[in-house]
């Protein structure tokens, strides 16, 4: 990311981009899913500090692996009450705690899977030195 922009800075299309390393598809998807709200003028596009915040939350979301919908919804919890952080919060953890078991789950498994490729690697490398040993 390049040098943060002042507060009340208006971001082009192409700064958000280079800014935050997004596409402008994605910020384009991203305004379709009504999850960042810019300025219109004309054609343009100009987002605002509340924007950058907003995709700020959505890529940690992401790499989080949240779904879109639930990061619409903690955004909209904070929408309809800035002031209370309590229920959102609340949410959050909630959220974070079943994404952190399911990632858990899957590191298990994954785990699993990487034990028993190596035995099989290994039998393999075995029988190809076995196969490879001159008769006699």
């Amino acid at each position: 990311m390049t040098a943060t922009p002042a507060k009340d800075a208006l971001l082009t299309i192409r700064e958000m981009c280079d800014a935050y390393d997004v596409t402008p598809r994605t910020l384009r998807f991203y305004e379709a899913k009504e999850l960042l709200f810019p300025l219109r003028r004309g054609t343009a596009r100009f987002f605002t500090y509340r924007d950058r915040a907003r995709l700020k939350l959505i890529l940690r979301g992401k790499r989080f692996g949240f779904s879109l919908e639930d990061i619409r919804q903690l955004l909209e919890m904070y929408d309809r009450d800035p002031g209370q952080q309590e229920a959102q919060l609340a949410r959050t953890i909630e959220l974070a705690q079943d994404r952190l078991a399911q990632m858990e789950r899957q590191r298990a498994e994954l785990d699993e899977a990487i034990a028993e490729l190596k035995e099989q690697m290994d039998w393999g490398a075995s029988a190809l030195a076995t196969l490879r040993r001159p008769a006699g």
